[in-house]
C-alpha cells in the first residue's frame, strides 16, 4: 500500500516537472532581461529591470522617492506632496516601458510614518486602478537613504505587448 502512495506521488512529481520544462528551457535560452539607467542612477542599482515574458513583459521598478528629474526635492515635510512625486515618478517609469498605470500589478510602500497613512491614499487613489488594485506591502521604516524623504514606493508591471 505504501509502494503505491510513494509511486502516485512521484508520477505526480513527474507530471509537474514536465509542464514546466519548456517554462524553464525558454527562460534559460533568451537573454530576457533588460536594465534601464539614466545618467544620475547609482552605480550598483538599475531604475528598473524589464523581463519578457513573450506575450507581455514585467517590469519590476525600484523605489522611487520624492526626488524629481532635476535631483530637487519635492514636498519637504508634506506626506502628500511627497506621495504625488514618487506616483509622478512611476508612472512616467511604466509610461518609458509602454504600459500605464493600469498595469501596476504590486506596490510596495516604505513609510516613515503609519500615522500618515491616510495622507498616502488619498493621492495612491488618484493613480492606481480602483476596480482591480495591485496587491500592497506597506511596511513602516526608521529612515530612507536622506533623512527628509518620507515615503519610497517600489512597483512591478506586467505590461501586455501589442
Amino acid at each position: 500500500m505504501k509502494n503505491n502512495h510513494t509511486f502516485k506521488n512521484l508520477i505526480k512529481v513527474l507530471s509537474l516537472v514536465f509542464i514546466f520544462i519548456p517554462f524553464i528551457s525558454s527562460a534559460q535560452k533568451s537573454k530576457s532581461m533588460v536594465h534601464f539607467n539614466t545618467p544620475q542612477t547609482y552605480i550598483g542599482y538599475s531604475k528598473s529591470v524589464e523581463v519578457d515574458l513573450q506575450n507581455s513583459k514585467m517590469v519590476i521598478i525600484s523605489g522611487q522617492v520624492a526626488i524629481d528629474k532635476n535631483g530637487k526635492l519635492i514636498g519637504e515635510g508634506s506626506m502628500e506632496k511627497q506621495t504625488e512625486q514618487v506616483f509622478t515618478n512611476l508612472k512616467e517609469l511604466v509610461e518609458q516601458h509602454g504600459g500605464t498605470m493600469k498595469d501596476i500589478v504590486k506596490l510596495g510602500y516604505f513609510n516613515k510614518d503609519l500615522e500618515r497613512i491616510d495622507e498616502v491614499r488619498i493621492v495612491r487613489d488618484k493613480f492606481i486602478n480602483q476596480e482591480h488594485p495591485p496587491a500592497s506591502t506597506l511596511v513602516e521604516i526608521k529612515n530612507l537613504f536622506r533623512p527628509e524623504l518620507l515615503i519610497e514606493i517600489e512597483a512591478t508591471a506586467i505590461i501586455p505587448k501589442l
